[in-house]
């Protein structure tokens, strides 16, 4: 099925203030979330991992879980978010981690910023729908300079109905989006694998299934290619 056309995505400064009123209650949407990232869960190998990039981490739940569930022990976890209220949340719920947990607020935009090469895992949980086509390449153009090679992309996402009820009920879902897309967190589906090239990524797990008629897709992903660059 061919992704919707083109709907205005919120600002970056509408998106701080729509997650910033939303604080801890974004946790809610773990019901149809929690299945899908599982399954990125069982094929992104974070025990093998030293150090892992989240961006847009929200309350820091799934940081949470990476560090005290998945990851070595002197494994490290930096992430990255546009919310003053979520980073608050965070701080909060990561600070018995200590030093193994950076916790950053960002403009929004992809991360420029950081090494190259420096992470072995980059982590996007349902973020890259909201942002604009020209942030969704950015941030994975940033994904593939700042993994070494062989670092895996763990990403999941709102996508296009995979059913006849999740295409009735993301389609009802498009249709707040285009009236008022702050209602859903200016979320929309996305079709995540045509986004990832050939020569620059390996997939490694590709899914599609839907939670309570909401569909998600989740891709883990190799990132091929000798050392990365700076520039």
């Amino acid at each position: 099925m061919s992704e919707p056309r083109a709907r205005r995505t919120l600002t970056r400064e509408e998106a701080r203030g729509v997650y910033d009123r939303i604080g801890a209650r974004q946790d809610s949407q773990a019901f149809y979330e929690d299945r899908a990232v599982g399954r990125a869960v069982e094929h992104a190998a974070f025990g093998e991992a030293r150090h892992v990039f989240e961006f847009g981490f929200g309350t820091g739940r799934f940081a949470e879980r990476l560090l005290s569930e998945l990851l070595p022990e002197q494994a490290r976890w930096r992430g990255v978010d546009v919310s003053s209220e979520m980073v608050r949340l965070a701080r909060q719920r990561l600070a018995r981690f200590g030093a193994r947990a950076q916790v950053m607020q960002s403009d929004g935009g992809p991360p420029n910023d950081e090494p190259a090469g420096a992470y072995d895992r980059f982590v996007s949980n349902y973020v890259l729908d909201l942002l604009s086509e020209e942030d969704i390449r950015a941030v994975l153009d940033q994904a593939q300079r700042m993994l070494r090679p062989g670092g895996r992309l763990c990403l999941v996402s709102l996508t296009t109905g995979c059913s006849a009820a999740s295409r009735a009920v993301i389609g009802v879902w498009s249709r707040i989006h285009a009236l008022a897309p702050k209602l859903v967190g200016g979320c929309r589906p996305l079709e995540l694998r045509p986004r990832l090239g050939e020569s620059t990524w390996k997939v490694l797990y590709h899914d599609r299934s839907a939670s309570f008629g909401l569909p998600s897709e989740v891709i883990v992903a190799e990132r091929k290619g000798g050392p990365p660059s700076d520039s």
